[in-house]
């Protein structure tokens, strides 16, 4: 399972909590704002752990940075 973020407004969301189907750590496959692609480099490094929070219909969530105007894709490792 993949988990896809778009942003189409021109600025970033930090800590933006998203819910997640499973609960673990998340990583970051691909972010189209990295400096790799010539973005600003508003990235999610490392591992990200759930958290019992509800959000957007499921009972575990993560926090995570949303690059403007770009797009990031997570999945569960």
């Amino acid at each position: 399972k993949v988990i896809v973020v778009v942003n189409f407004a021109d600025y970033p969301y930090h800590n933006y909590r998203i819910g997640v189907p499973e609960a673990g750590s998340y990583q970051e496959l691909l972010n189209s704002d990295s400096t790799r692609f010539g973005g600003s480099n508003v990235i999610n490094e490392g591992k990200i752990k759930t958290t019992g929070d509800h959000a957007h219909g499921f009972e575990q969530s993560i926090e995570i940075s949303i690059p403007p105007l770009g797009a990031t894709f997570l999945k569960i490792s």
